[in-house]
């Protein structure tokens, strides 16, 4: 009755990355990319742990190793290089990945684009704008090609990928919470000549005389981002010799370094207040724009599709409602928020040019780090409300670890499978569960090779754990209890409540 199940209106990371999982799933989909030739610039440099093994879902996780480098730290450095804050990055991270991977994003678009290209349900249709959307009983998408050809395409459901300046959005009209927290900044990208290490991998420098920030960005790579001071002339920023000029205090030069790139750009601080219209939704960069401090503008975008590709499933499939859908937005909304209030706060430590408030700022963080381990955030925020079953540990999201299953020994999501999983430590199970397709796993003598499974269901006092394809946690069950939390989930997918937990 459609010409395509769902048209993704963008081919970037985050719109090829849900024609990946859901084309997995056995679904049509075309993507509509106004570009006729991917952009050969990264913009993103990182992305964490957990969305590493998000990534990996999609099958590209042999590869990943290929176009990343693991980040060794994160440090934030006053004027005269004392550590305002230090993140040490582990290479074993909870998650399976490392804890920081420092990557080259034309790089990752290419592994996604080929493994989209081994999966018969994607049509990539480049060169192709979106002009105008209705949405009735089907959604009518209408896009001008390159020849400007109209095509209208008919879809179940259209999810706008299509970035900062999102069409999508536009013609939804949504309102959108803007911080108004902005600055510009010249950034610069270079590949090195020769192999250069250095520790901490990503720093922040505070320094009012100029705040900066040196990244890496994969393998031979790095980046610099220089802020424009107050009155400082943009066009004179933005220009190559600045650049040099710029880089020339940490060895980078003409002589050392090819400049791939040299630009001013201004952040935003900023979400859409709604993620979903009718049968249109909004993901990435079109939903939330947040400053880079934090480095998780990216991976929030793959963690929106990721909520949302197993919800579509099961809608598609009649096996939930549409109001299922709902829960996407409520659920990721407030976790971008929270990203984005994260990002405001770091960015108002590093981007202050009056010395003395820099004085102040040092000498209130340094008295209030005296004596404290200087730890690391969690990126991977657990959910506090959504499509949850009231009991301990709902909504975290479960740790990855190496198991043995079958004769096979290896990281847990690729050994078990991807979808909803039970861990459980009794016996028995549910016919519900199985036509969900559920993976399960029991924890008996020898599963848990690296011990993470057995840990994490005592934290809870579980005897089983019922995990989301999300990797987030639905419910936990003590003993008896595993009918229950299967019957709960039933009745959740069946109503598809969505406001709070029950």
């Amino acid at each position: 009755m459609t010409d395509t199940d769902v048209v993704i209106v963008g081919n970037g990371p985050i719109g090829a990355t849900l024609s990946v999982l859901l084309a997995q799933r056995g679904w049509r989909v075309t993507v509509l990319e106004r570009r006729p030739r991917p952009y050969r610039l990264p913009r993103a440099t990182s992305f964490d742990g957990e969305t590493a093994r998000l990534l990996a879902a999609t099958g590209i996780g042999p590869e990943l190793g290929r176009i990343t480098a693991p980040a060794n730290g994160y440090q934030w450095q006053t004027a005269d290089g004392q550590p305002l804050l230090d993140i040490a990055f582990t290479t074993d991270g909870r998650y399976g990945w490392p804890d920081a991977n420092t990557m080259h994003q034309p790089s990752l678009e290419e592994l996604i684009a080929a493994r989209a290209g081994e999966l018969p349900g994607i049509t990539v249709l480049r060169g192709h704008e979106v002009v105008a959307i209705a949405d009735d009983s089907l959604v009518q998408v209408t896009a001008v090609d390159s020849d400007e050809v109209t095509r209208t395409l008919s879809a179940r459901w259209v999810v706008g990928c299509d970035g900062a300046n999102s069409f999508v959005r536009e013609h939804l009209d949504v309102p959108v919470t803007d911080l108004g927290f902005s600055y510009e900044w010249l950034l610069c990208d270079v590949q090195l000549h020769e192999p250069r290490e250095f520790v901490p991998t990503n720093v922040q420098i505070c320094d009012p005389a100029r705040p900066t920030t040196l990244v890496g960005s994969g393998p031979g790579r790095r980046r610099w981002e220089f802020m424009r001071l107050p009155g400082e002339n943009a066009a004179e920023l933005n220009k190559d010799e600045t650049a040099w000029r710029l880089m020339a205090p940490y060895g980078v030069t003409p002589e050392t370094a090819t400049l791939l790139r040299s630009t001013t750009y201004i952040f935003q601080a900023r979400w859409a207040d709604r993620w979903r219209v009718g049968h249109v939704l909004l993901a990435g960069d079109a939903a939330h724009l947040m400053p880079p401090f934090a480095g998780q503008g990216m991976c929030s975008g793959i963690r929106d599709v990721t909520n949302l590709a197993w919800k579509l499933d099961l809608t598609l499939r009649n096996l939930a409602s549409e109001s299922l859908v709902d829960s996407y937005g409520d659920e990721r909304r407030e976790q971008a928020r929270e990203a984005i209030l994260a990002s405001v706060q770091l960015g108002r430590v590093i981007c202050v040019t009056d010395p003395a408030a820099a004085a102040e700022r040092d000498a209130t963080v340094l008295a209030n780090r005296r004596g404290k381990p200087l730890g690391r955030p969690e990126p991977a925020k657990p959910l506090t409300g959504g499509l949850l079953h009231e009991s301990p540990g709902a909504g975290v999201v479960v740790p990855q670890g190496r198991v043995r299953v079958g004769g096979t020994t290896g990281l847990f999501d690729g050994v078990v499978g991807r979808g909803f999983v039970l861990l459980t430590t009794e016996p028995g199970g549910s016919a519900f569960l199985a036509s969900l397709g559920t993976h399960v796993v029991r924890l008996s003598e020898g599963v848990d090779v690296d011990d993470v499974y057995r840990p994490f269901l005592a934290r809870y006092g579980a005897t089983s754990v019922l995990v989301r394809p999300d990797y987030h946690v639905f419910g936990t069950a003590g003993p008896g209890g595993l009918d229950a939390l299967a019957g709960a989930l039933r009745n959740r997918l069946r109503a598809a409540v969505v406001t709070g937990m029950s």
